[in-house]
């Protein structure tokens, strides 16, 4: 099929790009876009490190063709961060060590913010279960859940306005 024009929504920004209406976002997002959030795995949506969210959900931009995000807004990797300061999902996997090689972590972090989003105080097994889609092949699952409860604690105190102390 020949490359037609596509208005899209990523980070906050309006873009145009030309590419075949069946072309995966994921390659718009890192070879037209430079975005590098998104990482290629598997290439069939199954390992979810090409994780972005769209619409504030969590879906797996290798499966996704570009003309199917035409008019909804995305957030890669690079758009979490507001006014110079990461999303407290990113803050939280930095402080506790929850990466190692990197194949899984934007797929982690990406379906966390979803998750987080739709369950603010999830239990140890709701993580599990809102993460078991992504794989991980170093092992630092104990470092993930424990960002992902780090970080919904920093999202809880920003929403009420507490430090945790209560002197």
């Amino acid at each position: 099929m020949a490359p037609v024009r596509h208005g899209l929504t990523v980070n906050g920004r309006s873009v145009t790009v030309e590419a075949a209406p069946g072309t995966r976002l994921l390659y718009v997002l890192r070879n037209d876009l430079a975005l590098n959030g998104p990482k290629y795995g598997c290439g069939l949506g199954q390992c979810g490190s090409c994780t972005v969210l769209v619409d504030g959900r969590a879906l797996r931009s290798c499966a996704i063709p570009v003309r199917a995000a035409v008019g909804r807004r995305i957030t890669t990797l690079e758009g979490l961060a507001e006014g110079g300061r990461l999303h407290p999902v990113q803050e939280a996997f930095i402080a506790e060590n929850a990466a190692q090689c990197g194949y899984c972590l934007n797929g982690m972090i990406m379906t966390s913010v979803a998750l987080l989003a739709a369950h603010p105080d999830p239990s140890e097994a709701e993580i599990r279960s809102g993460l078991q889609g992504n794989l991980c092949r170093c092992g630092t699952h104990v470092e993930i859940l424990r960002a992902v409860r780090a970080a919904a604690s920093r999202l809880r105190e920003a929403r009420t306005g507490s430090d945790g102390d209560d002197a």
